[in-house]
């Protein structure tokens, strides 16, 4: 890397410093620090959301399985495209009509209080593995394109993504992820041309992969797997504590169905333009292996880009990657904050739940850090990320999601569903091996961990029919609801807020100015660096022109909330 991009990184860092603590004033009560203000811009929760899911995995998790078996990273993620399809007719809805702050609130509500402590007291220790997961290719990317040390980069970002985090919360949160999204989409429309010039064209790239590299699947990911994953994915983004958070923060049920389909659009085109860049590397150094393959995406990138251009990109895949820990730090405080310490001390001031809020966000993200840190010997990110949703995702998120459209399960039953779901795929993952001498395949555990929980949750409800029982705790949920739904909007705040018009207004002030500056350094990178003038230039313009519309329609939310 030469001193201008290490330049053009830092400046980047700074923006997006800056842009995230630009919103300390703005969290000043619980439903602005953790939803928002409730009326969030469908487009920007969902492009948060996109880039919350999208970058956890993406550059070091897909990159390194589009390096090894080409296509096949593509087809994974086409799952993802139908998830959002489903979350975005059926569970993204259902969560907004919850009028829950939070997923624990509803579990909450509709299950009980001590249904309620058991989920957010494990979803916040899965929690801890999850983010420690996505802190760790942050900081193996810096790794790779720095050699600095990956223990000194994974505390030193975690340290930037606390402070950020801490301070603006959720406006924070998603203010930066849209950034990230456009700085990344706009550098990799760069990257994908050179990268292919690099090899020679695309038809010499075509003729010099592996016969086998556009298969859609192979033995370790088969249809089976497709499908079992398409599950998990689809209870994964409507039930993951943290999405949710995307769909309460919008102002109705149909702008929670287009956070879905938004997130469905992009996921139907972005894995094929996304993945060609590992993809190629493969013809120019097909001797990686190993862990080695988690650096494919960024050494293509090295390989290519101009000086300056590797800078903006690094730092967009910095912090693209990090939404997934800040994501999931406004998460985890929000459960803690409103749904464990509020329900032990009710009385708690306004004040001082903001303080327990983000002290709450410090602490979880210092012991990410410490989780991020054992990452290399777990086997690396791609066993982790994987084996730990199968183990994990469906039996602790699926159960919630089946309550929203259950009127017979009860705070027991769901709670046994996961339990058992829990611990049957424990079970296959760790003892059954040890007893057997033989594992599971990659598409047995995750269809393991997709069917397991629905079996259990799709026998109780036939059970629960052929007695026509409706759930006492259903019946009382729906009376709760029915008497809120009126003041919903009054519901829980003590202290005076602002309108969620004056914090869209302010959040997208924020995001269009931003947006102006990194049009700046688009458009002065396309005559300082020379290679790919034209496009880099046009990109500058249209970001720029987009910068405009978006700080005129700040203009417009000002004058509706003045």
């Amino acid at each position: 890397m030469s001193i201008l991009d290490y330049v053009i990184m830092l400046v980047f860092t700074i923006v997006i410093i800056v842009a995230g603590l630009s919103f300390g004033k703005s969290g000043s009560n619980m439903k602005s620090y953790f939803a928002a203000g409730g009326a969030v811009p469908w487009q920007i929760s969902s492009l948060s959301l996109f880039m919350s899911f999208f970058s956890a995995g993406t550059f070091v998790v897909w990159g390194s399985l589009a390096y090894q078996y080409g296509f096949v990273a593509v087809a994974i993620q086409l799952t993802m495209c139908v998830a959002g399809l489903v979350v975005g007719l059926y569970i993204a809805p259902a969560w907004q009509k919850s009028h829950s702050l939070t997923a624990a609130e509803f579990v909450s509500k509709r299950l009980g209080i001590k249904i309620q402590k058991f989920y957010s007291y494990l979803i916040l220790l899965i929690s801890l593995a999850y983010t420690g997961a996505f802190l760790y290719p942050v900081a193996k990317i810096i790794n790779v394109s720095t050699g600095f040390s990956i223990e000194a980069c994974v505390i030193v970002l975690g340290v930037l993504i606390i402070i950020y985090t801490v301070v603006g919360g959720l406006w924070a949160v998603m203010i930066t992820d849209v950034l990230q999204f456009v700085v990344l989409t706009a550098a990799v429309i760069i990257v994908v041309p050179l990268a292919f010039d690099r090899v020679g064209g695309v038809d010499q790239f075509l003729a010099s992969v592996p016969e086998s590299f556009f298969s859609p699947v192979n033995k370790e990911y088969s249809w089976l797997f497709l499908l079992a994953f398409g599950i998990y994915n689809g209870i994964f983004i409507g039930g993951n504590w943290a999405y949710v958070q995307r769909y309460t923060s919008v102002d109705t049920p149909k702008a929670a169905s287009k956070v879905g389909y938004l997130f469905a659009g992009l996921y139907l085109i972005s894995p094929f333009i996304w993945m060609l860049p590992p993809m190629i590397y493969r013809v120019l150094n097909p001797n990686l292996s190993g862990l080695q393959n988690e650096g494919a995406y960024l050494m293509m990138c090295k390989e290519v880009l101009p000086k300056g251009m590797i800078g903006l990109m690094l730092g967009g895949m910095l912090f693209a990657t990090g939404s997934s820990v800040n994501t999931t730090l406004n998460l985890a405080a929000a459960v803690f904050t409103n749904d464990l310490y509020k329900s032990v001390k009710p009385e708690t001031k306004p004040k001082k739940l903001m303080f327990i809020a983000k002290l709450a966000t410090t602490i979880f993200g210092v012991l990410t850090i410490l989780v991020a840190l054992l990452v290399p010997l777990a086997g690396g990110i791609v066993e982790i990320v994987l084996s730990v949703g199968a183990v994990t995702g469906c039996s602790l998120y699926g159960p919630p999601i089946w309550a929203l459209f259950s009127k017979r399960h009860t705070g027991k039953s769901i709670l046994w569903c996961t339990v058992l779901g829990l611990s049957i795929n424990v079970y296959f993952k760790f003892f059954y091996p040890l007893n057997t001498g033989e594992s599971l395949s990659r598409t047995e555990e995750m269809l393991a961990g997709a069917v397991i929980p629905l079996i259990l949750l799709i026998s109780y409800e036939l059970w629960a029919r052929s007695k026509n029982k409706i759930a006492v705790d259903y019946t009382r949920y729906k009376r709760q609801l029915d008497a809120t739904v009126g003041s919903v909007e009054s519901e829980g705040e003590e202290e005076p807020s602002e309108s969620s018009e004056s914090q869209n207004a302010f959040g997208l002030k924020v995001l269009a100015r931003t947006m102006g500056i990194i049009s700046v350094i688009f458009i002065v990178l396309a005559f300082v660096s020379g290679n790919a003038l034209d496009v880099t230039l046009l990109i500058g313009v249209l970001i720029g022109v987009a910068a405009l519309i978006i700080n005129r329609r700040s203009k417009n939310e000002i004058k509706i909330s003045g």
